[in-house]
């Protein structure tokens, strides 16, 4: 087992019946790009460097979808784009919980959300007001 810091995984097109991956703690953004990875159940991305700026962080959930169709295991804790009261004191579990809508109405597949099981519940809002529920900064004046 062997533990890099990375900013790519260009490397992963040659593991095409990968099912579980750990990319946490590198240096990857909104910008990841994975290869098709079509039997990949569980990805972890905590602490890395994703956030909700300029729709960057829908076209990343976009991407996901597309290139992990069988994901039903993500994690994203200590991104910016993951609003808990860990990483942003200005966060509360309101926002927290129109993450999880935002992120399930983009990835319809998923069983669980960082630590939580997804529950009926909150699959059923995301299909009705998830696309809503992005959780965004305002602009400064």
């Amino acid at each position: 087992v062997a533990f890099v810091v990375c900013r790519s995984v260009e490397g992963l097109k040659t593991f095409s019946y990968l099912e579980e991956l750990i990319l946490d703690n590198n240096l990857l953004g909104n910008d990841l790009l994975l290869p098709r990875l079509p039997h990949l159940h569980t990805l972890m991305l905590n602490k890395n460097q994703i956030s909700f700026q300029r729709n960057t962080c829908k076209i990343l959930l976009d991407h996901l979808a597309e290139v992990v169709p069988s994901l039903q295991y993500l994690s994203l804790l200590g991104n910016m784009a993951c609003p808990n009261e860990l990483v942003c004191k200005e966060k509360d579990e309101d926002d927290y919980q129109r993450y999880r809508y935002f992120v399930l109405h983009k990835l319809t597949n998923l069983k669980f959300l960082d630590t939580r099981k997804v529950t009926r519940r909150e699959r059923e809002e995301a299909l009705v007001r998830g696309a809503f529920m992005k959780v965004v900064k305002p602009k400064a004046a």
